[in-house]
């Protein structure tokens, strides 16, 4: 695509509020502000901000984009955001956020600015369970198409595993369903191809009967971490799908929200779910509590609803770096290493190292195919740092020291929506080469015109 003079720019953009029915804010102007995304280290600066309220909305913004040599991309939260620059036109959907539960099939219709906890407020009454990840303020549409890493994965698989349909958006301006049974190609790439094939306006998605879970999170003062890290290793490898755990050196700033007993000080969290049969989640917990005495003890029958509080990730927007490896063990050798790289004696910087048990629902391949990779993993690695000024580059560059630390026993891949970045490498670490061909080829016949081909995205190189 060839990208426009500045003078024609300025002018084509001046045109577009005529071809849609909202708001359009350029820079400068009232509304421009939406653009900032959650992780406020990204550099976010689109060439104009459409708020979009209708899926012909986003329609009428690609096509215009199309005639006029910009490229398109899309934004709810911006959790995942990567950069973007002047040539691109930013479609903000937090408008769009509207949520209809089918209690009696257990299904839910989501447009694609809605929060999981939009979706968790609006089908927890009915004993359902909207298969959100850590934090419920993560947007809907943007983890899904990512796949979907959440605190049941061993249980009930990856999230979008249970998609059933969405509606999208192509790169040719196209409003159209894609499912098993329509568009399948689409359906396979829309989930774990993240904004490759379009820019998804609403979501149908399968809800399991799960209306509390066993548990939280127990939280260890920072100097017991070799014990309660390998514990925690041999503890995990015995135990049933049923039970979803990870671990993680934290590191939280005395900031309001975080408790006075984690706050300024390296803390180990021991985060933890347990479905079906509650009083033999509690048990199988026991190990893990006899330890020492925990600074915390968060673990507890809650419903569906608290399921954010087992990672009680941020809420807040804040400036962040995220290192990601997918392991396929984890021998005591692997703790020891990360123990050096980010444990008490390690003077690290970061604010979360965690390991997360994988395998179990996550490992067997779903029903329809998809072109999410890496299911076989069986344990993953993340590293996360606030970029305050005076430790940005120290918190980057540890980070890649943690990840190194661990070589030996990384698979080499990675996910879609873990450590985003524009680094060229990265498709082939989140994607096989099988893969990789065919959402570029999908890619190339759906959006000709190259209007998507901006972001984390598949293209073949021209």
């Amino acid at each position: 695509m060839t990208a426009p003079t500045d003078l024609s720019r300025d002018e084509a953009l001046r045109t577009l509020r005529d071809q849609v029915t909202t708001h359009v804010a350029l820079p400068g102007e009232p509304g421009y502000e939406r653009c900032a995304p959650w992780n406020v280290a990204a550099p976010v600066n689109p060439a104009a901000v459409v708020l979009a309220t209708s899926p012909q909305d986003v329609a009428a913004t690609v096509r215009f984009a199309a005639a006029h040599g910009f490229t398109v991309t899309v934004q709810a939260t911006g959790h995942g955001a990567v950069g973007i620059g002047p040539n691109t036109i930013l479609v903000q959907t937090s408008a769009m956020k509207r949520v209809s539960v089918d209690p009696l099939n257990g299904t839910a219709q989501v447009q694609a600015g809605a929060r999981w906890q939009d979706v968790i407020d609006a089908a927890t009454p009915h004993g359902l369970a909207p298969l959100c990840g850590s934090s419920p303020a993560v947007g809907v549409v943007g983890y899904l198409t990512g796949g979907g890493i959440g605190p049941l994965v061993r249980t009930v698989g990856l999230s979008s595993d249970h998609v059933r349909a969405f509606e999208l958006v192509t790169g040719d301006g196209r409003l159209l369903r894609a499912a098993p049974d329509e568009n399948a190609d689409l359906f396979w790439g829309l989930r774990g191809g993240k904004a490759t094939l379009g820019i998804v306006t609403s979501v149908e998605m399968e809800m399991p009967a799960i209306a509390e879970f066993y548990g939280g999170a127990l939280y260890f003062d920072g100097s017991k971490a070799a014990t309660v890290l390998h514990a925690w290793r041999a503890w995990s490898a015995t135990l049933p799908e049923t039970v979803n755990t990870s671990i993680a050196i934290q590191q939280l700033p005395p900031l309001p929200g975080v408790p006075e007993p984690l706050a300024g000080r390296m803390t180990v969290s021991v985060r933890y779910t347990a479905v079906g049969d509650l009083a033999e989640g509690e048990r199988l917990l026991a190990p893990m509590r006899a330890l020492a005495t925990p600074l915390i003890d968060a673990v507890a029958v809650m419903p569906y609803a608290a399921i954010g509080a087992v990672h009680a990730d941020p809420v807040d927007p804040m400036p962040c770096n995220e290192a990601h490896a997918l392991l396929s063990e984890l021998p005591a050798e692997a703790i020891d290493a990360v123990l050096a790289a980010a444990g008490p004696e390690s003077g690290s910087p970061q604010a979360l190292v965690e390991l997360r048990m994988l395998g179990g629902a996550l490992a067997r391949e779903p029903e329809h195919r998809s072109a999410f990779c890496h299911r076989d993993a069986a344990y993953s690695l993340t590293v996360i740092g606030a970029l305050a000024p005076e430790i940005a580059g120290a918190v980057v560059e540890h980070a890649r020291s943690v990840t190194h630390a661990v070589a030996a026993w990384s698979t080499g891949g990675q996910w879609p929506n873990f450590a985003p970045s524009y680094d060229p490498a990265r498709p082939a670490r989140v994607y096989s080469e099988d893969t990789l061909h065919w959402l570029a080829a999908l890619a190339d016949r759906y959006d000709p015109a190259r209007v998507l081909a901006t972001g984390q995205v598949i293209r073949t190189l021209v």
